[in-house]
C-alpha cells in the first residue's frame, strides 16, 4: 500500500495480486514513489545499463513529468522492506495505435534487478507484473526489446521472438554506452 504522504506514479490497485503473492516475505511490489531516488532506484538501473549523472532534483523532475503523462508510464519496483531498499524495477508504457481497431500496444522496458538479488526470481515477477498491466489496460499485445543474452529469459516468461530490433542513434554517447 502507498505509505501516507507518498506520491506514487500510478494507483497500486492496477498491480495484479499474483506477482505480489509470489514475492518472498519481506519484499513488496509497488508503484515507483516520488521519494524512491533515496531508496536506490538509479542504482538498480545502473546494474542494467549506463545511467549518467542524475541528481535527485532532476530525477524528481522526470518522475513528475511521467506522472503528468496521465496514465501512460507505469514504473514498478520491488522493495526489500527490511532495508527500505529497491532491489528491482520494471517499466510499462503503452501507445495508442490506428492498427488493430484503434488498439493499444504495450511496451516493457528497463527490467532490472540489483546484482545481489539476481537469480531469486525477482526478474520473472517483474516481467509478469508489468505484462499484466498491459492486459488490464486493454492492450492487444505487449512488446519488448532485449539482448541476445536475455532472450532465453524472456522466452521462459512467455514471450516469443518476432522481428528484429533496429537502432538509429541521435546521441553518440548513448550509442557508445549501448543504451
Amino acid at each position: 500500500m502507498t505509505t501516507p504522504g507518498e506520491i506514487s506514479l500510478f494507483s497500486e490497485t492496477l498491480i495484479s495480486s499474483k506477482p505480489k503473492e509470489s514475492l518472498p516475505a519481506g519484499f513488496i511490489c509497488r508503484p515507483l514513489y516520488r521519494s524512491d531516488y533515496k531508496r536506490g532506484h538509479l542504482g538498480v538501473l545502473g546494474d542494467l545499463a549506463h545511467i549518467g549523472d542524475i541528481n535527485e532534483e532532476t530525477w524528481v523532475e522526470r518522475f513528475d513529468d511521467m506522472k503528468k503523462s496521465n496514465g501512460t508510464y507505469f514504473v514498478l519496483v520491488i522493495v526489500d522492506e527490511k532495508n527500505d531498499k529497491i532491489v528491482g524495477t520494471g517499466t510499462f508504457f503503452y501507445e495508442l495505435k490506428f492498427l488493430n481497431n484503434l488498439g493499444k500496444q504495450g511496451h516493457i522496458e528497463d527490467i532490472a534487478v540489483a546484482k545481489d538479488y539476481q537469480g531469486k526470481g525477482f526478474g520473472t515477477i517483474l516481467v509478469h507484473a508489468v505484462d499484466s498491466l498491459g492486459a488490464q489496460l486493454g492492450c492487444y499485445k505487449t512488446i519488448l526489446d532485449c539482448s541476445e543474452a536475455k532472450r532465453g529469459f524472456y522466452l521462459k516468461c512467455g514471450y516469443e521472438g518476432r522481428g528484429l530490433e533496429m537502432h538509429h542513434y541521435h546521441d553518440l554517447a548513448a550509442k557508445d554506452h549501448g543504451v
